[in-house]
């Protein structure tokens, strides 16, 4: 298979740094009410699809849950599996192929980690996976990017320094995708990188939904589970299972 922008820049130990505001304290908050609004039974089997480093993996363990992330960056999974015990295990495995069948009882994929791919095929090909994971009476949680709000407060040149590395961010929208240019140097040597991100809507998801088997129960529009705003929201939560 041809590599991907996806296969350089999340191996890349320059993604964590751009990107270390991320901080365990949101993710706890999220994973927190998300605890609150499904239930999950105490010995709930929960999916983390494109999981990194395991921050939400390992907090979810933390409360009780048996968990399972699923990462295609090596080294990301090379770094969570520090902190794998009895019911905390993490792969290397591209969201696109099938690994489980009527497994789980909830499936998360957090933080936009979908719509990298560049047709909708292969993201309904990975839309069946998930549904084809969880149990019949499973959960799907997907946390996506509000599109609208993203494309309509687009900065389109940013400079941040981090850990003494500028990085140069132009971001743009082409093709149906929100791409963004990451230009930096680090130790006299000059680095170039690239996300493109499709610029999927709730329409979008609901026509894949309907392809792959899943049917929305639920939407957020924010970590605090608010009601979704297409103008206002920053977020796009959505609860599926099987239909």
């Amino acid at each position: 298979m041809q590599r991907k922008w996806f296969h350089y820049w999340f191996n890349s130990p320059f993604y964590h740094i751009l990107y270390s505001q991320r901080n365990d304290e949101e993710a706890e908050y999220l994973i927190d009410n998300l605890s609150a609004f499904l239930k999950p039974a105490a010995n709930s089997k929960i999916l983390d699809i494109a999981c990194g480093r395991g921050r939400h993996s390992t907090y979810l363990n933390k409360k009780g849950y048996d968990v399972t992330g699923i990462d295609l960056s090596e080294q990301s999974i090379k770094y969570a599996q520090q902190f794998e015990q009895k019911n905390l295990h993490f792969f290397v495995h591209d969201m696109r192929k099938l690994a489980f069948i009527n497994y789980f009882d909830i499936a998360l994929n957090l933080f936009t980690s979908f719509g990298y791919f560049e047709t909708e095929k292969d993201h309904v090909n990975a839309l069946k996976s998930f549904r084809k994971g969880i149990k019949t009476d499973g959960t799907l949680v997907i946390d996506y990017f509000n599109t609208q709000k993203i494309i309509k407060n687009l900065t389109n040149q940013e400079i941040k320094t981090i850990e003494g590395i500028e990085f140069h961010l132009h971001k743009f929208v082409s093709d149906g995708k929100i791409i963004k240019h990451i230009n930096f140097e680090h130790r006299g040597k000059t680095y170039a990188f690239e996300e493109r991100v499709q610029a999927f809507t709730l329409d979008d998801f609901q026509r894949m939904f309907e392809k792959s088997g899943l049917q929305i129960q639920h939407i957020f529009g924010s970590y605090g589970l608010d009601a979704f705003d297409e103008t206002k929201s920053d977020r796009l939560i959505l609860v599926c299972n099987k239909a």
